[in-house]
């Protein structure tokens, strides 16, 4: 039988520690071989309304452990101005709603295990993603978060930031005041910390350990003016501005996914790939705007890879008064199989989900 497990049920097994196991996991599995992953890529198609675009996204990965994924997301996108903001968005159907499903195959007999709603997953595994870069690159007596952004991201960083660090103050900024204080009223709630919301994005950054852009901003979100001595940043969404990369001294890059086989001229640092319709189209914006690559190593020269800081060979932060920043890569089909599959696993053993025959997705005619 083939599992279909909805945001709800994912969110009933998926711990913040459960999913920053399973990521480090996956990241030694790729530095050892015994897993591999592609960059993320998109296909845009321009749609009858000349401000949008249709865009279908998919990355992928396996483990010699056990699992393989690929998670497919199908949106509608295009980008608006709020509140002085340029930001991104998407939906599908209509307003609202989204499509992203992960499908889990089991590498041993190809067998469909399940299929998954990627949400609450998706949030979980970008949150763990810096918390792993806080961990490692962090002062160890950070305290004190500046967040930018209050929405789904903004809570599952400060979960990460919390298992990693000792927080004692949230210090939060958004455009929306309802919204930013919505959100410092959850924290402090969920996590007993004092959460501040804040009128001005400038104070986000006044005594901040830790920095998090979590924003679906299409521009650059952190300031690199702004960020004091010291102090830890990573960013989603948006990103650091030219300042903000002069200014940061060590950059965790946590992978980079592998060449294709005996084709290494082909590896890329690039985060996603993208390929479109109408290619000179000028829908105002394109997901990777015309000759312009995908970010791939944001810290250049300064950069260090976290295979490099487990086995020993660069001591990463070496000082409080560094500022450092930490990048996922392009390893993102690795988090799902990874993640996915310990879902699976904890669904399973609770009976949560429905069940499909996997009969149902088998066919006698080959392909």
């Amino acid at each position: 039988m083939t599992l279909i497990l909805n945001n709800d049920d994912v969110k009933q097994v998926l711990t913040m520690d459960v999913t920053m196991a399973a990521l480090e996991k996956a990241y030694v599995e790729l530095v050892d071989k015994e897993a591999v992953c592609r960059p993320r890529i998109d296909l845009q198609v321009p749609t009858s309304d000349p401000e949008k675009l249709y865009q279908w996204g998919t990355m992928e990965g396996g483990s010699t452990s056990g699992y393989f994924a690929i998670r497919m997301k199908s949106d509608v996108i295009y980008e608006q101005e709020y509140n002085g903001a340029i930001t991104q968005e998407k939906y599908c159907v209509r307003p609202g709603r989204f499509c992203g499903l992960i499908l889990l195959t089991s590498i041993e007999n190809g067998e469909p295990l399940a299929l998954l709603n990627d949400g609450h997953l998706q949030h979980m595994r970008v949150g763990a993603d810096s918390g792993i870069g806080a961990k490692y690159m962090a002062r160890e007596a950070a305290a004190v978060v500046g967040m930018v952004g209050s929405g789904g991201m903004a809570r599952s960083h400060l979960e990460a930031f919390m298992k990693v660090r000792r927080i004692e103050r949230v210090q939060v900024y958004s455009p929306t005041k309802a919204n930013r204080e919505a959100y410092a009223r959850e924290m402090t709630e969920q996590f007993d910390v004092e959460a501040v919301p804040l009128s001005d994005p400038g104070a986000v950054y006044k005594g901040a350990d830790i920095i998090a852009g979590c924003t679906d901003s299409a521009v650059d979100i952190i300031t690199g003016a702004l960020v004091e001595p010291g102090t830890h940043i990573t960013s989603i969404g948006g990103r650091p501005d030219a300042e903000t990369f002069e200014r940061i001294e060590v950059s965790l890059r946590l992978g980079t996914a592998p060449a294709p086989w005996g084709l290494d001229e082909f590896e890329l640092p690039d985060e996603y790939i993208t390929y479109a319709a109408r290619p000179e189209h000028d829908a105002g914006f394109k997901m990777k705007r015309k000759r312009r690559r995908a970010h791939g190593v944001q810290g250049g020269d300064k950069n260090v890879m976290l295979a490099d800081l487990l086995a020993g060979r660069h001591p990463g932060r070496t000082s409080d008064d560094q500022i450092t920043y930490s990048e996922r890569g392009n390893v993102q089909g690795a988090q799902f199989y990874s993640v996915a599959g310990k879902v699976y696993e904890l669904a399973r053993e609770r009976g949560l989900g429905k069940e499909i025959p996997t009969e149902w997705l088998l066919q006698d005619i080959r392909d």
